[in-house]
């Protein structure tokens, strides 16, 4: 059955329910500051000897970097965004806080792509929604759009308290077509009037921890130095990063090439986060990554790689990253790309 052409109005889920993350910072106290996903706001405190009132510090909580003035709150919004060769560049990757990679048929991989400390004007190409995207975007409630997909995943993902816009049932002009891109690869969201209309839904929860610039440099973490990531999801698709210490980035290649979004820069992250996943294919050709669960992980940050495990409880859960000495592994404030690498492939980290 076709699904009706009907507004994304009529499609959205109920607003998610989140209660607000509120970070606090506390001058005067020892060890680099950190952020982490509290229920309710503590107090502050002043240092000994401090007679002036208490200090707040906002920190975004899909980067972790500082904000001298805070915005209104807002929702994040997660989109599905085209990774075939004619859909790069790819539009705003670098204005990102969190993007997963995940393999798709066909041995392609798709993005799923989250703003919210930086929601460009337009991000794209939009694409099709697949199974595991509600439990990868589930934890960042707000807003969802993708341009359509099979009956069963459109569903799925409708059945998720996000909002849901998309492309097939809008009527809203939300979408458009970019008349110098080849179709399918070719529509374009206006990610920052989604938000706009969508202003009152909750801001995300924070997903990780974050503390210094170089977080794994602690002697029990046992990081090792990287130079450049290698990763195989399959023979089409072996991405790549390499760390530049002169930015302070990971840059990242695709199949050998350097890989550029379409400002013309290279696409990097502060940090890349690299999870071995499961992968079940009860949906025939359509791979889904198993997101619901635990696995090996690896954290590169700043030069450095530190392994680990990832847990996440269920769909609406968060992603938790432990070290193999069982404490949290901490990402440096700034970016985050998350690889969900499958067990077939294969990840090698080079000194």
């Amino acid at each position: 059955m076709a699904w009706p052409a009907r507004s994304a109005a009529a499609f959205r889920g109920a607003a998610l329910t989140v209660v607000a993350v509120s970070v606090l910072l506390v001058t005067g106290c020892s060890g680099p500051p950190v952020l982490v996903p509290v229920a309710t706001p503590s107090p502050t405190a002043r240092p000994a000897g401090d007679s002036g009132p208490p200090v707040t510090v906002a920190f975004s909580p899909l980067r972790g970097t500082r904000l001298e003035e805070p915005a209104a709150p807002h929702p994040s919004i997660a989109v599905k965004i085209d990774n075939h060769e004619e859909a790069r560049p790819q539009i705003a990757l670098n204005r990102s806080d969190i993007a997963f990679e995940e393999l798709v048929e066909g041995g392609l991989t798709r993005y799923l792509v989250v703003w919210h400390s930086d929601v460009p004007e337009s991000v794209g190409p939009v694409r099709s929604v697949r199974p595991m995207d509600p439990d990868i975007a589930s934890p960042f409630g707000g807003i969802m759009s993708y341009s359509g997909g099979q009956e069963q995943f459109v569903e799925m993902m409708m059945a998720t308290p996000l909002v849901n816009i998309v492309f097939d049932f809008d009527d809203t002009g939300l979408f458009e077509r970019a008349d110098e891109r080849p179709s399918p690869h070719d529509v374009i969201l206006a990610a920052a009037e989604a938000v706009s209309r969508n202003a009152s839904l909750a801001p995300p929860p924070v997903q990780f921890s974050y503390g210094t610039r170089d977080p794994l440099a602690a002697p029990a973490l046992a990081a090792t130095p990287t130079s450049r990531i290698d990763l195989v999801f399959s023979e089409a698709r072996f991405p790549s990063w390499e760390w530049d210490a002169t930015s302070g980035a990971w840059l990242r290649s695709q199949e050998g090439a350097p890989d550029s979004e379409a400002s013309g820069d290279r696409v990097r992250a502060t940090n890349v986060v690299t999870l071995r996943v499961g992968i079940d294919w009860s949906y025939g050709e359509v791979p889904r990554t198993v997101m619901v669960g635990s696995g090996e992980a690896w954290a590169s940050v700043a030069g450095r790689t530190v392994h680990g495990t990832w847990t996440k409880d269920a769909a609406a859960a968060p992603i938790v990253l432990t070290a193999d000495d069982g404490s949290r592994i901490r990402l440096a404030p700034g970016n985050t790309w998350v690889e969900l690498v499958p067990d077939e492939g294969s990840a090698t980290f080079v000194p």
